[in-house]
């Protein structure tokens, strides 16, 4: 378990007999330490990128100024944890799965990246999130390709509504979901984490899926807002 919370972290390594380590996905140095640190448990064969942050901005202002168009450390923070910390986390975790002994079936290991539906219709404000997860779909095909010569299998998740404490708890918040929920093709619903996981799982498992992006999203096209 790779996360900045540690509490929440470190309860989870514990309940599936594993280990926590923290890490910011933008520092190469701790992502190193977590692939260590797996390394030292067993063979890394299984890698899931599922770090990420979200921001809300027009490309410009209202105003006509300059000072008011989008905010760009913002867009480069973004893109930094969802994008290239994801690059980060594949190119370091492939390096260790490279050295492995393959399978009986030839493979050394398999990579799985989440995205999100916005990476195909990113609403407005989603400029920065959109772009980094556009980004994410746009790598899965080359570094498949890269990774094939060793064995290691890269695909990638789209989800789109999913039911995780993002949108908070209590009566208010149900009625929230239940909104969202009517603009879902069907089910009329969020998803529910296990159906994420369970695709997750799927592309770890199934030998002959690779290179794919998999939307998750009960058939949701989102609208501009």
């Amino acid at each position: 378990m790779a996360d900045l919370q540690a509490e929440r972290g470190q309860e989870l390594a514990h309940e599936i007999g594993g280990a926590f380590v923290s890490v910011d996905v933008t520092d190469t140095a701790q992502i190193e330490d977590a692939v260590n640190t797996a390394v030292d448990l067993g063979p890394l064969r299984t890698l899931v990128n599922s770090a990420g942050i979200g921001w809300a901005q027009r490309t410009i202002g209202k105003d006509g100024e300059f000072a008011s168009a989008h905010n760009l450390d913002a867009y480069k923070k973004v893109l930094a944890i969802n994008l290239v910390g994801t690059f980060d986390c594949i190119r370091l975790a492939a390096t260790a799965m490279s050295r492995l002994d393959p399978t009986d079936s030839g493979e050394r290991g398999a990579i799985v990246n989440m995205t999100s539906v916005a990476a195909f219709d990113g609403q407005i404000g989603q400029a920065a999130y959109s772009s980094s997860k556009g980004g994410v779909v746009g790598l899965t095909l080359p570094v498949a390709r890269d990774l094939a010569a060793v064995g290691i299998r890269v695909n990638t998740v789209a989800p789109g509504l999913i039911d995780t404490p993002i949108y908070g708890e209590g009566e208010a918040s149900e009625a929230f979901k239940a909104k969202l929920g009517e603009s879902v093709l069907f089910p009329k619903r969020l998803g529910k984490p296990e159906e994420l996981a369970s695709m997750v799982v799927e592309l770890i498992t199934n030998s002959y899926m690779n290179a794919e992006v998999v939307r998750v999203d009960g058939g949701i096209r989102m609208p501009p807002k």
